[in-house]
Order: structure tokens, then C-alpha cells, then sequence
């Protein structure tokens, strides 16, 4: 197998990208990765101090509130005028609340819902809108998580102040979901959707509490937490014409933590 077929395989030179959460550990690590491999890039979040925080290498920093339809309306029409096409969009933005489930508001549930589901379905609702005015083919990567697969195990949560939240977890799964109603619906117009659930990544910036290191490796076969490049490779994959036939999945990223 020659070289060149796996370049072109892989091939992601000069392809415009949007990923949202640009700011945050996870969305910055997939701007750098897209930028390295030659993509233009542009980074949303909601964060004013984001541009500071995110990859010095975007081509452009937007302030978008993905929760809020005329911002991302606002955001996709931008894009378009200047660039005339989006040929990646990297759902990633996500927020989540960590207080008991008994104390749970209705403010913090509906918070959690806006942003996480609602806001990934206004960013492909926009993102096909614009997509096939411009007539052109693309591809739609959700960051989901393990949490959106299987339940939390809430023995490994001894030394935090905090559990994770079953409504996270019902709107990742929403979104897992969400991934596939849109894998058939946009099909026709050569627009792939599909999904990356990432395990537990260690936050070298707010590491985790030393027993929930401990207890997460422990359950986890490959006995570690992940490192956020190493969802990357998931994300480019799908973003390349190396899966050009895949549309619809959901590919899990967790050191075999849900085999068991």
C-alpha cells in the first residue's frame, strides 16, 4: 500500500471545519488536531475569553450560543458569506451539572437539555440548511460519551464533589440517537453523520480527585484515563474519505470501560 493512497485517504488539507466548544480541553484538542492536519478551522464557543484559551492556529473565533437559534443561524450564515462552504461540523459543545439527582432544578435540567441536545440539533438543522443551498457533501461528528451508552458507576465517585447526572447522560444518548434519525435524512444529500463516545479524560488543568483516578482505572481494562488527543483519531476518521461508506455510528473511545 503506497503512501500516497493513505495521504489521500486521510486527506483533510483545506477542508473548512467548525467545532463548537472550541474553549474548553477537549475542543481545543480537536482544533489542533484538525489544524495540523491542514484544515481550516474555525472555533465557536460562547466563552467572550475563549479566543484566548483556544488554538492559536484557527483561522477564526466565533462567539455562538449553540442553545440559542438566532446565534447559530447568525454564526452558519457568516461561515457561508465568507467561506461558501463547511465541509466538517464537530458537534462538541457540552455542558453538564453534578449535584445529586434529589436536588436536582428544574433550571439546571433544562439548562443541560438546551445546550446538549437542543443545541447540536440547531447546529445540523443550520448546518444542512446551508449544506445544501451551497449543494455541496460533508460530514457531521457528535461528541457524545460513554454516559450515553451505559449508566455511571457511582462507587467510582468517593472523593468528589460531585456525581455525574442522569440527565447528561439521557441527553447524550438523545444525541447518539439523534445521530442516526439524521444519518438517513441527509444521506440524499452526501451528508454523513455520525458519533464519537469518549470514556472518562483525565484534566490535567482541574485534575480529577485522586480516589476517582484510582477507582476509574481500576474499572477500566486498559487501567487508565484517557488523554483527550486520543479521541482525535476517532474524529479525523470520520471526518475523512477514509469513511467515506460510514454514516449512522457510534464510535466508543473508552479503554474498554463498557465491555463489562
Amino acid at each position: 500500500m503506497s503512501k500516497d493512497f493513505l495521504n489521500k485517504l486521510f486527506d483533510l488539507k483545506d477542508k473548512n471545519v467548525l467545532v463548537t466548544g472550541a474553549a474548553g480541553q477537549l475542543g481545543r484538542t480537536i482544533c489542533g488536531a484538525y489544524i495540523k492536519a491542514g484544515s481550516r478551522v474555525i472555533g465557536a464557543d460562547n466563552d467572550s475569553n475563549g479566543k484566548k484559551k483556544s488554538d492559536p492556529g484557527l483561522a477564526e473565533y466565533l462567539l455562538m450560543d449553540i442553545s440559542d437559534k438566532e446565534s447559530v443561524v447568525k454564526a452558519f450564515k457568516h461561515i457561508y458569506s465568507k467561506s461558501g462552504r463547511l465541509d466538517m461540523l464537530v458537534n462538541n459543545a457540552g455542558v453538564n451539572v453534578f449535584e445529586p439527582f434529589e436536588e436536582r432544578s428544574e433550571k439546571s435540567f433544562d439548562w443541560v437539555t438546551d445546550v446538549n441536545l437542543k443545541g447540536t440539533f440547531l447546529c445540523i438543522q443550520e448546518y444542512a440548511k446551508q449544506a445544501r443551498r451551497g449543494l455541496h457533501k460533508g460530514s457531521i461528528v457528535n461528541i457524545t460519551s460513554l454516559y450515553g451508552v451505559i449508566s455511571p458507576d457511582f462507587r467510582i465517585y468517593t472523593d468528589c464533589n460531585r456525581s455525574n447526572s442522569e440527565v447528561y447522560g439521557a441527553v447524550k444518548a438523545g444525541i447518539i440517537q439523534m445521530t442516526k434519525y439524521f444519518a438517513v435524512h441527509l444521506a440524499q444529500y452526501g451528508i454523513r453523520v455520525n458519533c464519537v463516545s469518549p470514556g472518562g479524560i483525565f484534566n490535567p488543568d482541574s485534575p480529577q480527585g485522586a480516589d476517582f483516578i484510582k477507582n476509574y482505572s481500576y474499572r477500566c481494562p486498559m487501567g487508565r484515563m484517557a488523554k483527550a488527543e486520543e479521541m482525535v483519531g476517532g474524529v479525523l476518521y470520520l471526518s475523512s474519505e477514509a469513511a467515506a461508506y460510514t454514516t449512522g455510528q457510534n464510535l466508543v473511545i473508552d479503554g474498554g470501560f463498557s465491555c463489562w
